[in-house]
């Protein structure tokens, strides 16, 4: 019986690695890595999309709008959720959809749904009270558009009334008027 081929036993061929009869090789694995590559590539890409759209998103300041507040060149976090969970408040820097090209702008909330927003001699008068802007350099007039010596605005339900911080250098609502609230796209997180 030497010449015999030996017959394994049931106990051993339960032993044999069946996983191996299964997995393609050559070519045949080489695209199946290839898809589950492109795959995880895409729901990458995919969840870098929807967070930036919904959560938070990486911005860079242009301009000096702004000023001192936030600076020309510097990166800030937008947090694009939390308008979600709440509505704008006064003294908020947003990213707003800016009425007059559609560009994307850097501003901050001073007027509010159903505000009466007064600009006079230098001053906001917010529903006929002084607005005290700590935020502001200090002697900072905020001066009307077009040499007027005084402008009135009235917020409706869903309108916003926002101001660059560097008065004399910001095109915001003294120009295009109160901002509708879907053209908020979120708040500046420093």
């Amino acid at each position: 019986m030497s010449g015999e081929t030996p017959v394994p036993s049931p106990e051993s061929v339960s032993q044999i690695d069946l996983g191996l009869l299964a997995r393609p090789s050559g070519p045949r694995r080489w695209l199946q890595q290839l898809s589950q590559a492109l795959l995880i590539a895409v729901l990458a890409f995919a969840a870098y999309l929807f967070i930036t759209h919904f959560f938070l998103q990486s911005v860079r300041v242009v301009g000096i709008s702004m000023d001192p507040t936030l600076h020309d060149s510097q990166r800030y976090l937008l947090n694009r959720w939390v308008f979600y969970l709440r509505s704008p408040r006064r003294e908020d820097i947003v990213v707003l959809r800016d009425p007059t090209d559609q560009g994307f702008a850097v501003k901050r909330v001073v007027g509010m749904p159903g505000d009466s927003v007064d600009l006079k001699d230098g001053c906001i008068y917010i529903n006929g009270h002084k607005l005290d802007e700590p935020y502001l350099r200090p002697g900072t007039p905020t001066f009307t558009t077009l040499g007027q010596n005084e402008q009135w605005f009235q917020c409706a339900a869903d309108q916003y009334f926002v101001l660059g911080d560097n008065r004399n250098r910001s095109i915001d609502s003294r120009a295009y008027g109160p901002i509708r609230r879907a053209n908020i796209l979120g708040l500046i997180v420093r």
